[in-house]
């Protein structure tokens, strides 16, 4: 019947008939076998026809969805909504969807009149007293994908339990076929443009520490074909950087033709990039995914280029940003850092040394914004700090997501406060290790796509969860903590939101942690490995990593 249905509507719309006429036999199973999934960080998937698809059908559910939700959430207030879109294949339409859907519930939406960052919707949100934020981006995820996140009125993507009333909400939606996507209030929908940016630019240029440090560091940026251009490069030179643009990798590009991933994770995202540096003799080199949440780090170092991973990024911004605090005078009373319990170890000994709380969430910045805003509230810490390992960081809060924009000016200021102190970012990091013990952080993630996918995935977590292991690689388990039900192997209650997480801590102070994304089809291995020496710390990393494997059969 579902696909009768959808079938039906090529008469309707260009988009459903395309669709179809692209559709092989096994896409069709994937499209039309279940719903796609609204999960605690919205929707992501590939785009096409079918309730498994991102569409504007099932877009058009979602928004019917928070809608409601924003509707009883705040019944004696403006109906205020921020929307923000990146480069990719139908973000704008799926943005006035968006907005149309609310019009109807009687929602005033803010679009941006062309592609921003996802930081800078954050940002929109409280600076336009909105009760809600969208963003229509798959991040880095290849160009097949789109997806759709939401955000509270702080400018925080929603909590679980915000979430879960949403999700309730859309899951009221049994048929989106019959969703009206042509009657809307066109009044209820307005414009952002380009002045909104000197706004958000203004207040991130308030982050530098040591403004009048001589500049005299040669950058290279690449925004993947995304929408940090040309924000990242205007910022940065207009504050004395020199800094020379990836010209190919800057066009608006969805098909990403110029790169051969737009995920700064991935070493092969820099090559462009590096081959600028090396004719520039350039110093750094910085890149951002598509929607400018996450950044990735490349320094020169004895002459060779060298990639920085989201851990080494977050310990190297800790030790600049609270020493030169110190230093100045600027730290707060009571300062505070978060992180998540799948980064590295070494960023909490750096935030200890300088007297700095740390606080853990589980994997996800919203738990990180939502913990900025709990402490804003009962004013018993200040923020000074968030990061997780995979590429996103946070220096002033008056962004409540990971911003790649501040991030670029701030490592931007470290690099070239250090080059002027003749040191490299590796020279810092190398000094980090001899101060704390070498750390070594790695993740392996497996794909498993469709619906056997899902089952394997579990089925590894399931292996873990009950095998009882005393050890890994010869090293011993001192506990492992099951994020799922709360509680640590020796029967201490752990204060986390329940999530299909489990990390195992070792005798010799490493760990290993293995979840399921939240994202994509895949199950992903962290590990943090600590020993005397880097070469140590790898050689063990490699043995457990072959064991792990091994027992989940990979």
């Amino acid at each position: 019947m579902t696909i009768k249905k959808w079938s039906a509507l090529q008469e309707k719309y260009d988009w459903v008939k395309s669709g179809f006429d692209n559709l092989s036999d096994s896409d069709q199973q994937d499209a039309f076998y279940k719903s796609l999934e609204f999960g605690t960080a919205g929707m992501r998937g590939l785009i096409g026809v079918g309730p498994n698809r991102m569409n504007e059908l099932t877009v058009a559910k979602a928004n019917e969805g928070f809608g409601k939700y924003l509707v009883e959430t705040f019944p004696n207030q403006p109906l205020k909504v921020a929307i923000a879109y990146d480069n990719r294949h139908k973000s704008r339409e799926f943005s006035e969807v968006s907005a149309r859907i609310l019009s109807r519930y009687g929602i005033e939406s803010y679009i941006f009149e062309a592609l921003r960052p996802t930081p800078e919707l954050s940002f929109a949100v409280r600076e336009l007293g909105c009760i809600g934020g969208i963003v229509v981006t798959a991040s880095h995820n290849p160009k097949e994908y789109n997806g759709y996140k939401v955000y509270d009125e702080t400018g925080c993507q929603l909590v679980d339990d915000k979430i879960a009333r949403v999700i309730a909400l859309i899951n009221e939606v049994e048929d989106e076929t019959e969703i009206d996507l042509e009657t809307f209030d066109s009044t209820k929908i307005h414009a952002i443009d380009d002045t909104f940016d000197n706004i958000y630019l203004d207040a991130i240029k308030t982050i530098q520490l040591r403004p009048e440090e001589p500049k005299n560091i040669k950058i290279v940026f690449t925004s993947q074909h995304g929408t940090s251009y040309p924000m990242v490069p205007t910022l940065l030179s207009s504050l004395g950087y020199d800094v020379t643009v990836v010209e190919e990798q800057s066009t608006f590009d969805p098909d990403f033709s110029n790169t051969k991933t737009p995920n700064p994770e991935d070493r092969e995202s820099y090559e462009l990039a590096i081959e600028y540096g090396k004719r520039l003799d350039a110093d750094l080199i910085l890149s951002c995914d598509p929607d400018a949440d996450r950044m990735g780090i490349v320094v020169k170092h004895n002459g060779m280029y060298q990639y920085l991973t989201g851990n080494q990024g977050g310990s190297i911004l800790q030790e600049y940003i609270y020493s030169s605090k110190i230093e100045r005078d600027t730290m707060p009373t009571n300062p505070i850092m978060f992180n998540t319990v799948v980064t590295s170890d070494l960023g909490e000994k750096i935030a200890a040394k300088y007297g700095v709380t740390v606080e853990k969430t589980l994997t996800g910045f919203k738990y990180i914004g939502n913990k900025i805003q709990q402490h804003n509230e009962s004013e018993d810490y200040t923020f000074v700090f968030g990061y997780e390992e995979s590429y996103g960081y946070l220096i002033a809060d008056f962004v409540r997501d990971k911003d790649a924009i501040q991030a670029c000016l701030m490592v931007a200021e470290a690099a070239n406060y250090y080059l002027n102190q003749h040191k490299t970012l590796v020279n810092v990091l190398d000094a980090l290790y001899d101060e704390h013990g070498a750390h070594t952080e790695s993740q392996v993630a497996i794909t498993r796509a469709g619906a056997t996918g899902l089952e394997e995935i579990q089925e590894i977590l399931n292996t873990f969860r009950t095998g009882a292991f005393k050890s890994f690689a010869s090293i011993g388990v001192k506990y492992f903590d099951d994020f799922q039900t709360s509680m640590r192997s020796n029967g201490e209650q752990l204060d986390f939101p329940k999530s299909n997480v489990l990390k195992f801590y070792l005798e010799d102070g490493s760990w290993i942690a293995i979840r399921p994304s939240g994202t994509e089809p895949k199950c992903k291995f962290y590990y943090c490995i600590v020993d005397e020496t880097i070469e140590k710390a790898q050689a063990k990393f490699e043995l457990l990593k072959a064991n792990i494997n091994s027992i989940a059969k990979i």
